[in-house]
This record gives C-alpha cells, sequence and structure tokens, in this order.
C-alpha cells in the first residue's frame, strides 16, 4: 500500500507529540504498557559504548548512527532499527537546534516471537527458510507504511489508561508482527529456528546474560548451542563481532556503568557486583572502554541512566 509524503508526515508529528508528553527525563522512559519505552534525548551524544535489549528501535525525531565494527547504521525518521541480539556496540545521537531526540523502543521476548512466528503463513516460513543467512545481529530497515501505522496506534494508548490495560499487549503484538513481515524478519525468525547456528548462538548469549558476572564457561556455552567449542567459538564471533570472553567484559562494564550512573555503590563494591575480582583491573578495564576512570563517572553530575 503506497503512503503519501503528507500522511507520513502527520503521523510522524502526532508519534512524536505523544513520545514527548510522556517523557518526564532525558534517556529511558517507562510507560504502562509493558515492553515499550520512550526516549528522549535532548543533546547531542557523542559516540560512546551501549547496548540494546532484543527489541525494535524507532526514532520519529532526530537520528541515530551506530556503529559495529565496519559498519554504519543510520537510522531516523523513515527507518528502524532491528536489534535480534543484545550486542555491545557504539552509538551517536544527533539532534538540531529547535527539537530533540524522539523514539520508542518496543521490546521482543521469545515468547511472544515464538507465537507470532508460528501463526505466520507456510508459505512466508518457507521464503524466510530460504532468506540470505548473513548473520546480523542488528540493523536498519526502511519503515513500511504498515508497521508506522502499527507503532502509531500502539503509541496512542498512552493517552488512555484503559486502552493501554486492554488494547496494549495486542498493538505491541502488532507492530512486532510487522517486522516478522518486513526487510530483515527473517533474522527473527531464524531466532526461533532449532537447526540454524544463529538462534543456536542466540540461545548461548540469552545464558551468557543470564548471570555474566559468573566465572565464564566456553564448554558450556557450546553445550547450550549443541556445538564443538571450536565451532561454537567461530560462529559466536560471526554473530556478535567479539569472542565470548570480550562479550562478558564488555556486558560486564556496561553493567557497571549503569551502576555507577544509577549511585547504587562505591567503585569497589560496583567492580565485585559485576564479577570482578580486582578493583585495579576493573578500573584499567573501564577507562579502556569509556575513556575515563568509573571514579570520575561516580563523581560526575548525577544524569539518567540508559540513554538510548
Amino acid at each position: 500500500m503506497l503512503d503519501s509524503l503528507d500522511a507520513a508526515d502527520t503521523r510522524y508529528a502526532r508519534m512524536a507529540e505523544l513520545i514527548r508528553s510522556h517523557c518526564s527525563v532525558p534517556g529511558f522512559n517507562e510507560t504502562p504498557l509493558d515492553g515499550l519505552r520512550l526516549v528522549y534525548a535532548d543533546c547531542h551524544r557523542p559516540r560512546e559504548p551501549v547496548y540494546y535489549e532484543p527489541g525494535l528501535v524507532f526514532v520519529v525525531q532526530g537520528h541515530k548512527t551506530g556503529y559495529l565494527d565496519d559498519r554504519v547504521i543510520d537510522y531516523g525518521p523513515g527507518h528502524y532499527l532491528v536489534q535480534a541480539m543484545p550486542v555491545p556496540f557504539e552509538c551517536e545521537t544527533r539532534v538540531s537546534d529547535a527539537s530533540a531526540l524522539l523514539g520508542a523502543a518496543v521490546r521482543i521476548d521469545a515468547d511472544t516471537l515464538a507465537e507470532l512466528v508460528a501463526g505466520l503463513p507456510a508459505a512466508e516460513a518457507a521464503e524466510a527458510a530460504n532468506a540470505p543467512r548473513e548473520s546480523l545481529p542488528m540493523a536498519a530497515v526502511q519503515a513500511t507504511p504498515a508497521i508506522e501505522t502499527a507503532l502509531a496506534r500502539l503509541l496512542e494508548c498512552l493517552a488512555d489508561p484503559a486502552a493501554a490495560r486492554v488494547l496494549g499487549p495486542a498493538r505491541r503484538r502488532e507492530v512486532i508482527f510487522e517486522a516478522l513481515r518486513g526487510p530483515q524478519g527473517h533474522l527473527l525468525r531464524q531466532l526461533m529456528s532449532e537447526q540454524g547456528a544463529y538462534g543456536r548462538i542466540g540461545r548461548a548469549i540469552t545464558r551468557l546474560r543470564a548471570d555474566f558476572a559468573a566465572p565464564l564457561s566456553v564448554a558450556d556455552l557450546a553445550g547450550v548451542a549443541h556445538m564443538s567449542v571450536s565451532s561454537f567459538h567461530a560462529h559466536f564471533k560471526r554473530v556478535t563481532h567479539l569472542s565470548p570472553v570480550q562479550y562478558q567484559k564488555r556486558m560486564r562494564l556496561l553493567r557497571a556503568r549503569e551502576l555507577l550512573m544509577a549511585r547504587t555503590g562505591a567503585v569497589g563494591y560496583i567492580a565485585q557486583t559485576v564479577g570482578y575480582h580486582s578493583a585495579s583491573q576493573f578500573s584499567r578495564d573501564y577507562k579502556r572502554y569509556f575513556g575515563v576512570a568509573p571514579a570520575h563517572e561516580a563523581n560526575a553530575p548525577e544524569r539518567h541512566a540508559g540513554v538510548l
């Protein structure tokens, strides 16, 4: 279905209005709708390490640029990010002098995804099985009028508590359903596949993230993926662009940064919380990754953690 530019502009303006009216602080803003968070940034944020939970990230005003190794991933109005796997990457936020960045993050959970994939027509499932097997953990794709309309319907629920409670879950499923039928939908479907390496690496990542502070056993993760250690290591790096040890270290550091920003304790305590036995090693790794010492982060003026 073709959509006029005027209709798309009107839709994005309305979504921006709804998002801004429900954002109280820069960064992620929780909503009454489970699985929906809103994003607000009022200033430029330079390239910095981040990670996103599996989901769909829409920017209805402003622009984001992601960097994953040599890939540059731009998205703003008219595009959305499919985050199939939670991989650490770097991101830059760009806003204009006249307007803030406004967006929405729709979480994708395994149960909802499995149910939707199972309900797709057999012809679409077969098409997905024959789709290109490029192992991208994240990709920006062009938004269709269908997914824009589904997102607008979801955001409209925020203006009506009864609609949020009764209709919100179904409208979130509608957004995910449209993503499954979109240009990178095959990545989400592969996550549910028992056969492909992509889905098996996804399950190993879920296990790793469930307790990333614990000592890492690559052999155990390979067992979760039903692979040999050498095969698992190769597939893991192909999908995430990191080795399992590098992935664990970055997840620890990113979590530590959240805890430091939230003022949850001293640097030494946070180092132990995320799995470090040496506070000095933690400080070295932190400064190497973020460019500042954790003590500096802990003493910086308080700011909202988790800016998208």
